[in-house]
């Protein structure tokens, strides 16, 4: 059974950086994107960023382009997020998600995807 473990989330003022890692135990066949979703409190799950493991592309929400950065260690199947300049609107629980392609490109649909980490709480405060 794939398990994936996130970690590094805290809390820190606004403008601060963390960084997340999720490691998973195993990667099914196929399962080439891995990324984060993040859940604000009272809200539902919105993607944070994806990344294909296969060819390196990426995709970003809008909302953390150019502060967030996404990487992997393919050798430990392990991914990170590297958050920069985080702001009150950030706080939230962030999950480890891994799926296949759809077409050749990680889908932003959560109900996609079949693998999530049990999540790690990032609080940002102002």
């Amino acid at each position: 059974q794939v398990q994936l473990l996130e970690s590094g989330g805290g809390s820190v003022q606004a403008g601060g950086s963390l960084r997340l890692s999720c490691a998973a135990s195993e990667l099914p066949d196929g399962s080439d994107c891995m990324g984060w979703f993040r859940q604000p409190p009272g809200k539902g799950r919105w993607d944070v960023a994806l990344l294909d493991i296969s060819n390196g592309g990426t995709h970003y929400a809008e909302a953390v382009k150019d502060r967030f950065t996404i990487s992997q260690d393919n050798a430990k199947n392990t991914v990170y997020l590297q958050m920069n300049n985080l702001k009150p609107d950030d706080t939230g629980m962030y999950y480890c998600v891994t799926g296949r392609p759809i077409a050749g490109t990680c889908t932003v649909v959560v109900g996609w995807y079949q693998h999530w980490g049990r999540g790690t709480q990032v609080t940002v405060s102002p």
